[in-house]
């Protein structure tokens, strides 16, 4: 740990509690104001969908404008963006709630790479306890982000329009952090020297299963995350327990963080990232066993923190992937992949829960689950044959 990376743990914390206040309120939001109840997660998916339109955009920016300049245009697009989407509530115009959501996706795509940067802060044989400890961060968010929800439903006379002028307020606090921020400068590639083509990268084994793990283990989460507020609400629980249950979800993501990097070290990558599929099953059976608060707290805990071991043993494999020159063109395709299927989950999510309910929701999150754990076990096998 040092002064940089603190601050960005910090400024990680506030992303998640952008984000977590996003989840907990666009569903309902959606639900409120779309013309078709299966509508109800648009705002939600408009969200990542965004950052899968603009991973690779935020990619290039950063490597022209450098981290800090490329995080400080990302954090005022996310204060330009609550400012439309707080108007569109209270205005009632569900179409104006969307395209918010879409341009938010550029600041989500871009602090994405604050795991990425953690990297950068530290010396090469600290990498993955960097990026535990800027996911960690996240559990500033699981304090906030609830709160915020909750604080700022019945703040103004349109139910949550008050959320999105809090998180303008916690968008301007992770600007001053970052500003505080001096970055090493990215290595710049030579002319005629940008490295090994996308398609060369996307052909190695490790950046597969790091795409499959990263992209599946969030798609999943996503899946079932965005939707636990709508579900709660159908077996007639109210909007605080919600908020308890998504509080522990998104502690179960990030208290793991103090400790996961260590864990890598200790049993290896591939063995954590395993025990991170397992996690998501015990989520799913869970789930299944019941629709009370102790089943979602319980499913939803699990679901957390099997994603801290997919995606931050899906990280800490990436990073085995791509040469230095060919770090911010790599990076973009692991975003563009996994905001893709969050896209996909996003807009899933809401018509799954509206027309076949909890249940089937968990049934159908088998299957990427089955694909992890496949690639998983490819890719031990890969290495062991070229052992």
């Amino acid at each position: 740990m040092n002064r940089r990376l603190a601050l960005l743990v910090l400024a990680q914390g506030l992303f998640l509690t952008n984000n977590i206040c996003f989840m907990a309120i666009n569903g309902l939001v959606g639900l409120a104001l779309a013309p078709q109840a299966w509508m109800a997660t648009l705002p939600i998916c408009a969200y990542v969908a965004g950052g899968a339109l603009m991973a690779r955009l935020v990619g290039r920016h950063q490597l022209r404008f450098g981290r800090r300049r490329g995080f400080q245009i990302g954090l005022l697009v996310a204060m330009a963006s609550c400012t439309l989407a707080w108007w569109s509530v209270t205005a009632h115009q569900f179409w104006g709630v969307v395209p918010a959501t879409l341009i938010a996706g550029y600041y989500n795509a871009g602090a994405a790479l604050y795991r990425f940067a953690a990297t950068e802060l530290v010396a090469p044989q600290r990498r993955e306890s960097a990026i535990s400890w800027v996911l960690a961060g996240g559990c500033l968010g699981a304090v906030l982000g609830p709160w915020v929800a909750r604080t700022s439903r019945d703040l103004l006379v349109t139910p949550f329009a008050g959320a999105y002028l809090m998180l303008i307020g916690v968008a301007l606090a992770g600007l001053v952090l970052v500003s505080l921020i001096d970055f090493p400068p990215l290595v710049r590639p030579a002319p005629g020297a940008g490295g090994r083509p996308s398609a060369e990268l996307l052909r190695q084994p490790v950046f597969l299963v790091a795409l499959a793990a990263s992209a599946l283990g969030y798609g999943v989460m996503n899946l079932l995350m965005a939707a636990t507020p709508i579900a709660m609400g159908q077996c007639g629980l109210p909007f605080s327990d919600a908020g308890l249950v998504l509080q522990w979800h998104v502690l179960g993501m990030f208290v793991p963080s103090f400790f996961t990097g260590a864990v890598i070290r200790r049993f290896g990558v591939l063995r954590v990232m395993g025990v991170g599929v397992l996690l998501n099953l015990g989520c799913v059976a869970f789930a299944l066993a019941g629709q009370d608060l102790p089943h979602f707290l319980g499913a939803l805990l699990l679901l957390g923190v099997g994603w801290n071991f997919l995606y931050i043993g899906g990280t800490t494999l990436f990073t085995q992937a791509y040469r230095p020159e060919e770090k911010t063109r790599a990076q973009g395709l692991l975003d563009t992949g996994v905001y893709t299927t969050m896209t996909i989950t996003s807009f899933s999510s809401g018509a799954l829960v509206t027309t076949g309910g909890w249940q089937w929701m968990n049934w159908a999150s088998l299957v990427p689950l089955g694909l992890c754990a496949m690639a998983l076990a490819w890719l031990a096998g890969v290495q062991r044959r070229s052992r």
